[in-house]
């Protein structure tokens, strides 16, 4: 058992949302190279946060400090690899604190619908416990 403080879904979002900046196929690579520091910066953020809320001796929590305080190496493609590796280990501590809440779900993700014959079955049940209640109250 854990005793690190649960994660909010607040910190949860935000990290996701700086990771699909780096990692979305239609999102474009950073430009500059500012905008690759910030990235950067904005992604060690979310690694310190997550890192917290983790065991201490996890092997994402360990990969993911390890790479975080790495600085971002010079030359275009170069940075912009460090770039993707800091939002990969970001992305694999997001999943190992949503594995301690069974009820999170990314952002974006919609509810699953129920299956047409299990609404079924809901329906047939719901009419039989009507046909129940309104045999069991006397007629006056």
């Amino acid at each position: 058992m854990s005793l690190a403080p649960p994660v909010s879904r607040d910190l949860l979002t935000a990290a996701a949302e700086t990771v699909a900046l780096v990692l979305e196929e239609n999102s474009p690579l950073p430009e500059t190279s500012d905008d690759v520091e910030t990235l950067a910066a904005r992604l060690r953020g979310h690694i310190s946060q997550l890192a917290v809320a983790l065991p201490a001796g996890d092997s994402a929590v360990t990969r993911a400090r390890k790479l975080g305080s790495t600085a971002v190496p010079d030359g275009y493609v170069s940075s912009r690899v460090h770039l993707v590796r800091l939002a990969e280990v970001t992305q694999s501590l997001i999943a190992a604190a949503r594995g301690r809440d069974p009820f999170e779900r990314l952002p974006g993700q919609r509810l699953r619908r129920p299956s047409r014959d299990s609404v079924r079955v809901l329906v047939f049940v719901l009419a039989l416990v009507t046909l129940v209640v309104a045999a069991s109250v006397p007629r006056t």
